[in-house]
């Protein structure tokens, strides 16, 4: 059963979506934290099912900005209130009496990856963490799309900011397009693959405010593995198409506990049958040894 709820961050609230597993509580539970630019109903609730069938309570929300949370502009991604509403979801988790926040893990995917790295870096007290298709490295994406492609960004970026500061409607961008187009992602299948975990009759605002990839070009949570004391796991994509596998490599021998397994797939093929369905089985059996009630 999945309950729509909300909890405050930063003065909006954050859209959130509790599910608990049958019997008593309280209940171990994971919170899931989505990837760039995507909402809860892009795919999470096939998560929700099967870590609850699993005997775990799943948190998931909508970053501010996004879906269906407050806070204006519209579709600002921003690093740092990212981390303020994952941290407000943990405090949400604390509230709830049906919830055991003394077993809670953090799941990523793609670039909420990285703020699930830097939460459990901030927060000893998370029991276990998992990502999927990690993007781990705002810069390591551009390396990847080249310096003539980040340079196109630069009178859009300078006309945002300056409309930010005038209190004028803001300049929007693309974040997902086709090779060559104007977008901050842009490599070959992007589009496709963002279309491919869209649910039929569900309209993907596809358009960030165009500053807001400064933030996301000095974004290095891979930096902040070696600060991650908890069990992690780290699920490669060996088809990854969006960032160099050397970013995830560095960062699971920086984690002391990390576990690093390969999938075959690519960064969109990993949430779809049949490989989707591999990848959860090991995370659900990692997270329920780390979640486990101790021993008295």
């Amino acid at each position: 059963m999945t309950i729509r709820t909300s909890f405050p961050s930063g003065g909006d609230e954050c859209a959130a979506w509790l599910t608990l597993p049958t019997g008593p509580g309280p209940h171990p539970v994971v919170v899931l934290v989505h990837g760039g630019g995507a909402t809860h109903e892009m795919m999470l609730a096939q998560y929700e099912k099967w870590f609850s069938e699993a005997g775990l309570a799943v948190v998931a929300f909508d970053f501010r900005h996004l879906g269906e949370s407050g806070g204006l502009p519209r579709q600002l991604m921003s690093t740092r209130r990212y981390a303020t509403d994952v941290d407000a979801a943990l405090t949400f988790v604390r509230s709830r009496p049906e919830l055991d926040s003394g077993r809670v893990a953090l799941w990523g995917t793609s670039f909420g990856a990285s703020h699930v790295i830097a939460a459990a870096a901030r927060h000893p007290e998370i029991s276990a963490a998992v990502v999927q298709c990690p993007v781990l490295s705002g810069r390591a994406v551009v390396a990847r799309a080249g310096v003539r492609h980040l340079l196109r960004f630069t009178r859009p970026i300078i006309s945002d900011l300056l409309r930010s500061v005038l209190g004028l409607p803001r300049r929007y961008v693309p974040l997902v397009g086709r090779p060559d187009e104007l977008a901050f992602v842009n490599q070959a299948g992007a589009l496709e693959g963002w279309q491919s975990v869209t649910p039929p009759g569900y309209e993907f605002d596809n358009r960030v405010t165009a500053s807001s990839g400064l933030g996301m070009l000095f974004y290095n949570a891979a930096a902040r593995a070696s600060s991650v004391r908890c069990p992690l796991l780290l699920c490669a994509c060996d088809r990854e198409n969006l960032i160099a596998p050397t970013v995830l490599e560095k960062a699971a021998a920086a984690a002391p506990q990390a576990v690093l397994e390969h999938y075959d797939a690519d960064h969109f093929t990993v949430y779809h049958p049949p490989i989707v369905e591999h990848v959860v089985a090991d995370q659900i059996a990692f997270l329920t040894e780390h979640l486990a009630p101790k021993a008295a």
